[in-house]
């Protein structure tokens, strides 16, 4: 989840492929999983994982598995809940390869969280990603809960959120997850601003209690955005920091051992950026992965371009990474998706700019910007060369084989999360037999 939480459609549920129990990392049953051979993966905060996770995967290429699908969840509360989507996600794939192909699955289990749609921030879940956060979490909810009209209340919140952060009040990242992370302005700009720019974007009106109690007790609501967007900021850099040192060595020790397995990369929302930054963690040369398939994909639009459109001295954060995959690099975006396409911009803007007035802020955002756009809602941008295809031209018509490619997956995906449909399944296989 990201940005303005948006309860997504019900998606229909493809029928179950082959029932089985797999396992987990830590040896309890998974029950009611869709597909065999299932196997989880598992990172820490600090990327790694428990040992023999590698060799597990090389031991399914040994028993005839061909073709292994991995996935990464975006935010996620529970290993639990990370098991049931990928459950649901994989169902239909049993009957999508062609002959001849084995495929095996692997779910990826990171810490991450659920921001949920309620008042408050639900202050377990915080705490369960952030335990050594538990003090600044309880105060930041109390502070939320209360909602004091005065000044000093949110001049303590800043604080709070940058402590959250691990980030000083100069703009530099501490060594936590963000190190190396650019610092989002809204932490260093005046909270009362930033809490009232956050409140004119979710367009909340003013109640007449709030009126009463003056016009900064309504900034609280806008308030709950920045600690959303605080939070967001931490597992960011935490889902790429997985990807770069956590998954990425451990395809390479995968690839060293069964160079003839295919691996295919899926992630939705910030597991398309673990998946992505997965990519900067293989050496040059070891080319594990046949197709990577980003499904709403909370990075920027430019991350694999060779120069920014607005400073082309600069580069994207993943440049040339495609050449790193043997076949497509494919990226579904929807209009819909009203995460990536509000508070994504707004969040990513503010992470770079932090002189401009709340007002202009939100002019920019009027206007789309395209500096701040993300993958997931407008597809891959300034990758001179990128093909831009329907959901029903890839049905229909297959994938490069090669490259990055936008896939405009708006007739299914009416919402950030809503990414459980067959027909992305099906485009996930049709971008592994691209890789092949």
């Amino acid at each position: 989840m990201l940005g303005v939480s948006r309860r997504p459609r019900t998606a229909e549920r493809a029928p179950t492929g082959v029932a089985a129990a797999s396992t987990r990392r830590d040896g309890r049953a998974v029950t009611g999983m869709s597909v065999e051979p299932y196997r989880e993966l598992t990172f820490d905060q600090d990327c790694d994982g428990p040992p023999g996770q590698a060799a597990e995967l090389v031991a399914l290429a040994r028993r005839g598995v061909t073709d292994l699908v991995v996935f990464a969840h975006g935010w996620n509360n529970t290993p639990s809940g990370a098991t049931r989507l990928y459950s649901d996600f994989f169902a239909p794939f049993p009957g999508l390869f062609p002959a001849g192909v084995e495929a095996g699955y692997a779910g990826v289990v990171w810490p991450s969280m659920m921001f949920t749609d309620e008042p408050l921030p639900d202050y377990r879940a915080l705490v369960t990603v952030l335990p050594e956060k538990e003090r600044v979490v309880a105060r930041l909810t109390e502070l939320l809960g209360l909602a004091p009209a005065r000044e000093e209340a949110f001049a303590e919140f800043g604080a709070l959120l940058r402590d959250l952060a691990d980030v000083d009040r100069e703009g530099v990242a501490a060594g936590g997850p963000g190190a190396g992370e650019p610092v989002p302005a809204f932490l260093l700009a005046d909270p009362v601003g930033v809490c009232a720019l956050f409140t004119e974007a979710l367009g909340e009106p003013e109640t007449g209690e709030e009126a009463l109690g003056g016009g900064l007790r309504r900034y609280w609501k806008g308030a709950r955005e920045a600690l959303r967007q605080a939070t967001y900021y931490v597992m960011k850099a935490r889902a790429g920091r997985v990807g770069e040192y956590g998954l990425g060595p451990l395809l390479v020790e995968v690839a060293r051992a069964a160079p003839g397995l295919r691996v295919h990369l899926a992630g939705h929302s910030m597991g398309a950026r673990l998946v992505a930054y997965a990519l900067r963690g293989l050496p040059p040369g070891v080319r594990p992965v046949s197709s990577v398939t980003l499904l709403q994909g909370a990075f920027s639009h430019y991350a694999f371009a060779a120069r920014l459109p607005h400073d082309p001295g600069r580069s994207g954060s993943l440049r040339d990474m495609q050449l790193r995959v043997r076949g497509p690099v494919v990226a579904c975006h929807s209009r819909h998706d009203a995460a990536l396409g509000v508070m994504y911009p707004l969040a990513s803007r503010l992470a770079n700019d932090s002189e401009s007035a709340a007002a202009d802020a939100l002019g920019r955002l009027a206007a789309r910007d395209p500096r701040w756009g993300a993958i997931g809602y407008d597809g891959v941008q300034a990758v001179p060369g990128t093909p831009a295809r329907t959901l029903a031209e890839v049905l229909r018509e297959g994938l490069p084989g090669s490259g990055c490619v936008s896939v405009d997956a708006a007739g299914v995906v009416r919402a950030h999360s809503d990414v459980v449909h067959a027909e992305l399944a099906r485009v996930v296989v049709s971008a592994a037999a691209a890789g092949r």
